[in-house]
């Protein structure tokens, strides 16, 4: 479905990286999507953002809105009609705390959208976001701190290489189950910057599903930072589940 491009604020965006086992990771994708590969693991995860103003491009700034968002993401590559490889993220879950997105998921923004109940703290580079769904139990908490260092068990070389990895997902693809349809959304920035970020604490309902990932399946990689970013999302043509 096309959506006219929306503009605004990234005020805060906080990417969690986890390695996943690639053969689970497989398990759990839709066709057409595929896993890509980093070291012989799949790459899932989290994206914590803060939008601020909001709007369709025509639109003032003073009529945008600004919301809380989740977005449980996994790295994939998908070949269309024409076998042509892409690259992007596959998103099979958004919450949000705008009660108004949850409404109107699928013609604002892609996807159903879960109103879900947000909770931040963040002061002198520490980071408390959590979130959780009072429909259906699902919740995220993450404790982290600003820091220079790049994890040294991480999957990927440094920052650099996890940066340049992410900048290649631009495009995500949600479901919609009602048209039996993945709605397609890039995201477009004036400038690329992201930083390390040191994970105290983070808890996933999510990626913790037994029933989807065993235990021992998903594990901690990364965590990035990115910050007062001015973008816009671009609508992607539909593409059509697969059996």
């Amino acid at each position: 479905m096309k959506i006219p491009n929306i503009v605004g604020l990234i005020d805060r965006r906080i990417l969690i990286n986890f390695k996943i086992d690639l053969e689970i990771m497989k398990k759990v994708l839709p066709a057409p999507f595929k896993p890509i590969s980093v070291n012989g693991y799949g790459i899932g995860g989290i994206c914590l953002i803060r939008l601020k103003n909001i709007r369709p491009n025509f639109f003032p700034q003073y009529f945008g809105v600004s919301s809380e968002n989740a977005a449980h993401r996994f790295a994939v590559y998908w070949y269309d009609e024409k076998g042509i490889k892409h690259e992007g993220v596959y998103i099979p879950r958004r919450d949000t705390s705008l009660f108004l997105n949850s409404l109107v998921g699928g013609r604002v923004f892609p996807g159903i959208h879960h109103y879900s109940k947000f909770r931040t703290k963040e002061e002198s580079g520490n980071y408390e976001v959590s979130f959780n769904c009072p429909n259906d139990g699902t919740y995220l908490s993450i404790n982290a701190n600003e820091t220079q260092t790049f994890p040294s068990s991480s999957i990927f070389k440094n920052l650099e290489h996890v940066s340049t990895f992410f900048r290649k997902g631009a495009i995500g693809y949600s479901p919609n189950k009602k048209l039996r349809k993945f709605e397609g959304l890039e995201l477009i920035t004036n400038k690329w910057e992201v930083s390390n970020l040191k994970v105290n604490e983070v808890t996933t309902s999510f990626l913790n599903d037994g029933l989807l990932f065993p235990n021992g399946s998903v594990s901690f990689d990364n965590a990035l930072l990115m910050k007062n970013i001015t973008h816009t999302w671009k609508s992607h043509s539909d593409l059509q589940y697969r059996l």
